[in-house]
């Protein structure tokens, strides 16, 4: 496979990406072209806290999430800040 190729198969599958996935991944890469890609952490969570992590990403990408900004906006509200 050429270097073109590859870049291809690479643009076609970020390409196919839903939002939420494509922002996933950007952070993914902006992490290892920085040097940050630390997964270490990932392997000394528990089997309960890695599924506990996953369903939320799903829940997030089926749009069951909440903005941070709607967050902010009720916590000012309540508290009148």
């Amino acid at each position: 496979m050429t270097v073109s190729d590859l870049k291809l198969k690479i643009f076609r599958q970020i390409d196919s990406l839903e939002k939420n996935r494509l922002e996933e991944f950007y952070g993914l890469l902006l992490n290892y072209i920085n040097g940050k890609k630390d997964i270490s952490d990932w392997g000394k969570l528990t089997l309960a806290q890695k599924q506990g992590l996953m369903d939320a990403i799903d829940q997030l990408d089926s749009g069951k999430g909440i903005s941070h900004n709607d967050v902010i906006d009720k916590l000012r509200k309540k508290y009148n800040a």
